[in-house]
């Protein structure tokens, strides 16, 4: 099972009601909510800041890779 953080320990990660954290990422990709598809899908990201964020429940990543990810259509989680 994996390790749940707070959103404060968090460099890259998710949380599972369609939040990321990527603080190697541009500024407007660093705290994101998207719109979770079925089939584990993220599309339709759109910058928020980090006092909108839940504050529990994170999974930490490795990294997200966002020279993949055209911003608005389909994506899955790394």
């Amino acid at each position: 099972m994996e390790q749940i953080f707070n959103a404060t320990e968090i460099n890259v990660g998710f949380h599972s009601d369609g939040y990321r954290i990527d603080k190697t990422a541009a500024p407007m990709n660093r705290y994101t909510k998207w719109e979770v598809l079925p089939g584990n899908r993220w599309c339709n990201p759109r910058p928020v800041c980090f006092d909108s964020l839940p504050q529990q429940g994170w999974f930490a990543k490795d990294r997200f890779d966002w020279d993949k990810i055209s911003i608005p259509q389909e994506k899955s989680i790394v």
